[in-house]
């Protein structure tokens, strides 16, 4: 699966500030990190299959946990060779690609958007295509080996699981990669990237019900099979749980590609000049009162301080203004009520979109100047016009 985020630490098991788990390293300049939940699956693959392989191998004994933990290493390096697929295909567009994680279920590699179907296609396929590669050289590897010993069982069991992970992500709803070569198709058929997003998830998310109900059903029934056991030795139970965590992941990721298309769409139209309040200039000492008046008779809904020479200095917040009493106002001059400008706080009345987030995230405050390109004041933004303005668009009906 391929998804986007932000380059983390330049060595070692740092943690990741963004929540992303541990680096462990930096192949092609992106970022690896590792979600503490995966630790939990390592273990939990290192039980089931130590147990597996006390029917197998029974002459191993306790030694089997340390092949079964091999196992589970080599595993995860699969995935993330799946995910260097996408990173690597990303680097050849030119493409960002922020950060791959490895977590609870597999993997994702966050990449910009692709800009055009075709890229999204192969940006997709690639993941899953190594994935067969990789289940065709372990199947190569077992021709060359006794299947009734150590490397028999492990080459067996690689071959499997990437078989398996190639097919579970050639399944044509997101988030999955066969979701994205979906959404590319339609993309490609309609012209429009968010009417192929809304398709695919909605194929998504009946994958996932069908996941909830399917795959108990398929492991009670004994459809899955390895040998004369159930799948991974699980009984009903954990059966019912996989599916359920399986399909709420499933659900998940498919509403939230859902609203970051329906986010891409709409986030130009979030722009600082019309966003901005328009704001009149009162000096330091003026009392409260005298510089509502005054905004309300020039029709103005912000307050900026200037010094002397008419300079802005601060900007009146509006929580504080509404904290006084109305009684009190005569005798609160604006002053206390300001926040001193920094250079973060003036916003240019051109921003907008991602520039204008990224911006307002990167210096947060409650008001902001708005000025134009030479410098002259254009009135003041409120972040809670802007979240306003940015639910407002995120509930429109998309274009597409």
């Amino acid at each position: 699966m391929a998804d986007t985020d932000e380059t983390g630490e330049r060595t070692g098991r740092r943690s990741d500030p963004g929540g992303g788990g541990f680096l462990m390293g930096r192949p092609f300049g992106v970022p690896v990190y590792v979600a503490p939940s995966w630790f939990l699956v390592a273990a939990l693959i290192t039980w089931i299959f130590g147990n597996q392989l006390d029917e197998v191998l029974p002459g191993l004994g306790p030694v089997r946990y340390l092949v079964a933990l091999f196992f589970a290493v080599a595993l995860y390096a699969s995935v993330l060779v799946h995910e260097l697929a996408h990173a690597v295909a990303g680097l050849r567009f030119k493409l960002g690609v922020r950060r791959i994680q490895l977590q609870f279920v597999g993997g994702a590699t966050q990449v910009e958007e692709a800009g055009t179907p075709g890229r999204e296609f192969v940006l997709a396929f690639v993941g899953p295509l190594l994935s067969l590669v990789l289940a065709g050289a372990f199947y190569l590897g077992m021709t060359a080996v006794d299947p009734r010993t150590v490397p028999g069982v492990l080459l067996a069991g690689l071959m499997i699981a990437n078989l398996i992970v190639a097919a579970f992500n050639l399944l044509p709803g997101l988030p999955l990669d066969g979701g994205r070569m979906l959404r590319a198709v339609v993309w490609a058929v309609t012209g429009k990237a968010m009417t192929g997003t809304v398709a695919a998830a909605w194929v998504g998310r009946a994958i996932a019900i069908a996941v909830l109900l399917g795959l108990p059903l398929l492991t009670e029934t004994g459809f899955l099979r390895v040998g004369d056991h159930e799948t991974g030795g699980m009984d009903t139970v954990m059966n019912a749980l996989l599916a359920a965590i399986l399909a709420a992941i499933m659900w998940t990721g498919a509403g939230n590609s859902l609203r970051m298309a329906r986010l891409r769409e709409h986030l130009p139209g979030l722009r600082a000049r019309g966003l901005t309040r328009r704001a009149i200039p009162v000096e330091t000492a003026t009392p409260l009162s005298e510089a509502l008046r005054r905004a309300n008779e020039a029709g103005a809904r912000a307050l900026v301080v200037v010094d002397g020479q008419g300079e802005p200095t601060a900007i009146v917040r509006e929580s504080a203004i509404a904290s006084v009493p109305e009684h009190r106002r005569p005798w609160v001059s604006v002053s206390g009520l300001a926040q001193d400008l920094t250079e973060g706080m003036k916003v240019s009345a051109e921003l907008a979109g991602q520039d204008l987030l990224d911006h307002l995230q990167a210096t947060p405050a409650t008001e902001y100047l708005v000025v134009e390109d030479d410098g002259a004041v254009y009135g003041v933004l409120s972040t809670h016009d802007v979240e306003k303005a940015f639910v407002k668009a995120m509930a429109r009906p998309h274009s597409g």
